[in-house]
């Protein structure tokens, strides 16, 4: 039997993995507590002592606790330390999933980011939009700016493509 395996190639050592190319620096953002929640976000706000709004695509979070706009209601929250939130459906009329293991979060950073996005994205970089959730590089991720560096979520087993793609980017 074939070992169909073999003509994969092996995905990066995520810890360590970095692209460098004139201008900007890639790199995969370990530890990052992720949850989505969905429902009455402004009950959410109220529980969690959050922003209940969230950044669009290409809009810019701040600090170690934010959130991103994925739809009307529905945020993907990101903190680099644990949310003293349960996960589950909250009477308030939220509900909580963790998500931190199906999500990989990548961060480019430098001064040619917006040429980086104009080859990820027909959006206007320079332009936020209500929702975070877009098609870049031909996948469904998660796109912002974290202060000044860009954040993007994607399906886990999609991260050694679109690590491909950011490489080829990046070099061409």
């Amino acid at each position: 039997m074939r070992d169909l395996a073999q003509k994969w190639p092996v995905a990066p050592d995520w810890q360590s993995a970095t692209i460098g190319a004139p201008g900007l620096e890639a790199r995969t953002i370990p530890g990052l507590h992720q949850l989505l929640v969905s429902g009455d976000l402004d009950a959410w706000a109220r529980i969690s002592g959050m922003d209940g709004n969230g950044v669009g695509a290409f809009g810019s979070a701040q600090g170690d606790r934010y959130a991103a706009r994925l739809a009307r209601d529905r945020l993907l929250v990101v903190s680099s330390t644990p949310l003293a939130i349960a996960a589950g459906w909250h009477a308030e009329g939220f509900a909580v999933t963790a998500i931190s293991a199906g999500l990989h979060v990548f961060e480019v950073k430098g001064s040619a980011i917006d040429a980086f996005i104009a080859r990820g994205s027909t959006l206007d970089p320079k332009q936020e939009s209500a929702s975070a959730a877009l098609s870049f590089a031909g996948v469904s991720a998660i796109v912002y700016r974290h202060r000044d560096r860009l954040r993007i979520h994607v399906d886990r087993g999609l991260a050694s493509y679109l690590w491909t793609w950011i490489e080829t980017a990046l070099r061409a």
